[in-house]
């Protein structure tokens, strides 16, 4: 079935559907990572957006369950210049193509895809419509499609009640805003009773519970949308518990603290990210997904320094809080792009939360 990517600015990609042949309007963003498409797919950062795969063949190890990052997919859609309809993979349970047509997740494949990101890297992160309807009018979608805003994505994205894994060592409240599994399974892997709050649960609910440390989850949308959060993480920074944050968390921690966030002109996306350990001078390959940063120029140098920087643009990848067990970060350490390079920084803060049993 023939299928239509139409951007807001009017250009036009035709291929085939895959997928749901339902019509979709998303923010198209593209994700530079060579493997890792289930990954991506279930990750909760990309609710409200479409995605471009800028790797030419994807499908080709199938579907493995147990690499969703979370019950169900996220995206709006998917875009690829070619499908893999043969997976071939010890792992495989499942083809991509079913894996879309099951969750109603609509796309298109066969179009240019490096021509596509070539463009949003030049005009910036556009929105788009994919549609099998070969007779639209573009007089009529265009303004439709200029208009989309995400919204409440946090809110679809969250859990609904609160849940505990138990774990014999340090208890670690974990702020859901639209988490990975791995960082679950990054903290109980170090004995951590993890228990996960809905993304709006008051600050006074959590402190209740007394725990050891605090983590705040990775998510989608843009941060200064979610105002009622960042009231509560006011009153959790300016308790002594050790908090930890990555991506949407690091950001929604510098508003609470004072700073602003602005947005990229397309993003940062894949598995390839260069970050700078601005202490040590080292430099790790990162995951990320995000298409907001915090300004660090809006940070009083008394509240928070920045810890890590992009290697690629100077944007800002993580800030150490003066004063406060608090350090935060853009990129997922959890991922494994490196392969596991980063993941010292579950066990920093497993050290913080000791140092301060102890005190």
């Amino acid at each position: 079935m023939k299928a239509f990517l139409i951007l807001e600015d009017g250009t036009v990609f035709s291929g085939t559907s895959i997928g749901s042949p339902k019509e979709i309007i998303s923010e198209i963003v593209f994700n530079t990572s060579m493997t890792g498409y289930l990954e991506v797919l279930t990750d909760p950062s990309y609710a409200g957006q479409a995605v471009v795969l800028t790797y030419p063949l994807i499908g080709n190890y199938g579907i493995c369950q147990e690499d969703m990052e979370s019950e169900r997919p996220w995206t709006d859609g998917l875009i690829v210049r070619e499908l893999s309809r043969m997976p071939s993979n010890f792992r495989s349970r499942d083809t991509i193509q079913n894996f879309l047509e099951e969750h109603e997740i609509a796309g298109i494949a066969g179009i240019d895809t490096r021509a596509l990101t070539k463009l949003l890297r030049e005009k910036g992160t556009m929105n788009g419509m994919i549609t099998t309807d070969q007779t639209f009018c573009m007089e009529k979608i265009l303004p439709k499609i200029q208009e989309y805003t995400p919204r409440g994505v946090v809110r679809n994205a969250t859990c609904k009640e609160k849940y505990t894994l138990m774990g014999e060592g340090f208890k670690v409240a974990l702020m859901d805003f639209g988490a990975k599994k791995n960082i679950v399974r990054s903290l109980s892997q170090r004995g951590c009773q993890v228990t996960v709050y809905p993304a709006y649960t008051p600050a006074e609910e959590l402190l209740e519970d007394a725990p050891d440390g605090i983590m705040l989850s990775n998510g989608p949308g843009d941060p200064k949308e979610c105002t009622e959060i960042i009231e509560e993480l006011r009153t959790l920074y300016h308790t002594d518990i050790p908090i930890f944050a990555i991506c949407l968390g690091h950001q929604l921690m510098a508003l609470a603290a004072g700073g602003d966030t602005y947005k990229l002109k397309y993003g940062h996306r894949g598995g390839n990210h260069p970050v700078k350990d601005l202490e040590t001078g080292r430099v790790y390959i990162s995951s990320q997904n995000h298409g907001y940063v915090v300004d660090t120029k809006t940070l009083d140098e008394t509240v928070a320094c920045p810890a890590f920087v992009n290697v690629n643009d100077g944007t800002n990848e993580g800030l150490s809080y003066v004063g406060k067990p608090i350090f935060t970060v853009q990129f997922h350490p959890e991922a494994c792009p490196g392969p596991r390079d980063s993941e010292y920084l579950f066990d920093r803060f497993l050290k913080m939360m000791e140092v301060r049993k102890h005190a």
